[in-house]
């Protein structure tokens, strides 16, 4: 065989067969299309969302459960310290604020008062900085199985509801020990820890969001509140600070519709019998129903809108 002929036979050889052009995108869609194949991860209709959400009751509670109980398991007094905990804040802050700051001066069964507003507000913390971390400390179950991902906020709120009822029956002891007797005014409790555990519910779906996204606010989260906690009149009372008339109206306004303050007095209410009905903010249970509304919807509809980029990217 000639050189040239040899040579052209071995370009021909190592010449690289040329792949077909990709398929147009549009093309594979209407592929997709014809043969009922959809995306992965999809976004459902909200109606849709709602009823899957719903399917997963069994689920949200059972791993709401399970969580509260793994919560001290690991520690020698176990699940004491879900009383514990909160009892030690409020002796803290009757230290702090009762005895050095003397903010009990002119409150009636001052100890009820603080206790119960740290029970309250200690709901709500709780439930909102469990929100933040609901998607970004369940990466793993989020990327490995499909379900709808507003279950996990929703299980961490029931999880600290389930955890209030144990507080809540510390509270009805040092309730007993301070002379306040049960009355019938007690059930109203039930219908504003409902309100606030929609409230909490809605606020934990937004900063699940918005921390899947960010997890830096999970880090400023302490601090936010840290600081809605004194402005809500945890260890103080709201109605005394409003009787002084020196702070502008706008102020004053956003004390009395605070809704962390609205529910702490709402079960103050109830609860305590000096804690009268003259000091709670005009139309309270509007307000406390409203927040509740605006946040639950709100919030889980915002979550919605998001469903299909958890655990992505």
């Amino acid at each position: 065989m000639p050189r040239e002929t040899a040579l052209v036979s071995t370009a021909l050889v190592s010449t690289p067969t040329l792949a077909p052009p990709p398929p147009d995108t549009e093309d594979l869609r209407a592929l997709a299309l014809r043969h009922g194949l959809s995306v992965s991860g999809a976004r459902p209709s909200l109606p849709e969302y709602t009823r899957q959400l719903w399917s997963r009751r069994h689920f949200i509670t059972a791993f709401a459960t399970a969580r509260l109980t793994a919560q001290y398991s690991q520690a020698r007094l176990g699940q004491l310290w879900q009383v514990m905990t909160p009892l030690l804040n409020a002796a803290v802050y009757y230290f702090i604020f009762g005895v050095l700051m003397n903010t009990r001066e002119g409150v009636p069964d001052f100890v009820p008062f603080l206790v119960t507003g740290v029970f309250i507000w200690t709901f709500t913390a709780s439930s909102i900085t469990a929100g933040t971390r609901a998607i970004s400390g369940n990466i793993g179950l989020v990327r490995a199985l499909h379900f709808p991902r507003a279950s996990l906020p929703v299980s961490l709120a029931l999880q600290q509801l389930q955890q209030l009822a144990f507080s809540l029956c510390a509270l009805v002891i040092i309730l007993f020990c301070f002379g306040v007797a049960p009355g019938w005014s007690w059930l109203l409790a039930v219908p504003a820890l409902f309100l606030q555990f929609l409230f909490n519910t809605g606020v934990s779906l937004v900063l699940a969001r918005l921390a899947a996204r960010t997890p830096d606010i999970a880090q400023l989260m302490p601090f936010v509140l840290r600081t809605w906690m004194y402005v809500s009149g945890v260890m103080w009372s709201v109605e005394h600070v409003l009787a002084k008339n020196h702070l502008p109206h706008a102020l004053l306004l956003a004390l009395e519709c605070n809704p962390a303050a609205v529910y702490i007095d709402l079960v103050r209410f109830a609860l305590i019998d000096s804690f009268t009905s003259a000091q709670l903010p005009p139309h309270v249970w509007a307000v406390a129903a409203g927040w509740a509304l605006v946040a639950a919807v709100g919030g889980f509809i915002w979550f919605w809108k998001a469903e299909e980029t958890y655990g992505r990217g």
